[in-house]
């Protein structure tokens, strides 16, 4: 088995002794699944400090802070106001606690001010391919970057995606994503890759992807899965509502630890924690 340590701050993370937790806090008036921690339309930071608290004490190794949402159909949020939703939030966690912070966001100028507040990880949804600048900052920063596919914008990503070569194109488009954030001076075991399962795939792309992505190991970087409560998993349990999918998101992830995903990017950390906990124990019997 290859072996994946990850430098996250001044921390190292051994991703091949177990499948690691990352807890999804989205500090948005839109997300999809669990947007809304607003009064008066500013961000609840008491409130959105203790979900992060709790998804810790329940076993989240990273929290993934998001100030945008990125469902299908979303439209782009001005960086100073992305800034002003998620820095109190994250400068509120790292008062509380140590746990690994990650900003989940495509901006720059966010990601800098985020890692100055105390976040160790940027999580770009497009790979580095919608700010220029973010290489760079990456690089500058000493983040963690998590390199995710994504087929257009969230605006139009579900526009009737194709692809000819479905596992072939997203290999080749993250191999691209990795060499350019080392060109910009990015160090390798600073680097994760992601198949952006939701983000311009069809259903039938999102399953195969998941059956697949053991293939994704070629490339040499550890993989990050986000499968909790995708539409797919509605799709597939009769039109399940985005709070009601914990079986089938369940279900997904553990199929993903065994074809190779190394952090599983969950709402439900407590269940998650434990279904990747028996799944890493079976891997590993015998």
């Amino acid at each position: 088995m290859d072996r994946y340590l990850l430098r996250l701050g001044s921390s190292t993370l051994d991703l091949s002794a177990r499948t690691h937790i990352m807890g999804i806090l989205n500090v948005t008036p839109d997300s999809f699944s669990d947007g809304g921690r607003f009064v008066m339309g500013r961000v609840d930071v008491v409130d959105a400090v203790g979900a992060a608290l709790k998804m810790a004490d329940e076993g989240a190794d990273i929290i993934d802070v998001g100030g945008e949402s990125t469902r299908p159909g979303s439209l782009r949020v001005p960086a100073d106001e992305e800034m002003d939703r998620v820095i109190p939030v994250i400068e509120g966690i790292r008062k509380s606690s140590a746990v690994h912070l990650s900003i989940d966001t495509y901006k720059a100028a966010t990601a800098r001010e985020a890692v100055r507040a105390g976040a160790s990880m940027i999580n770009d949804v497009s790979g580095l391919a919608l700010d220029p600048d973010m290489p760079k900052v990456a690089a500058d920063t000493g983040a963690a970057v998590v390199l995710m596919h994504m087929k257009g914008t969230p605006a139009d990503m579900q526009d009737a995606p194709h692809y000819d070569d479905l596992v072939g194109e997203l290999k080749a488009y993250l191999d691209a994503a990795a060499e350019k954030a080392m060109a910009a001076g990015m160090a390798r075991d600073r680097i994760l890759i992601d198949v952006g399962i939701g983000f311009g795939k069809t259903a039938l792309h999102n399953l195969t992807l998941i059956n697949r992505l053991d293939e994704f190991r070629a490339l040499g970087f550890p993989i990050v899965l986000g499968v909790s409560r995708k539409a797919f998993i509605g799709g597939l349990t009769g039109g399940a509502a985005a709070s009601d999918r914990l079986e089938g998101s369940l279900a997904s992830a553990v199929i993903g630890i065994v074809r190779g995903a190394h952090i599983i990017r969950v709402h439900d950390v407590k269940a998650a924690k434990r279904a990747a906990l028996v799944a890493d124990a079976v891997l590993r019997a015998g």
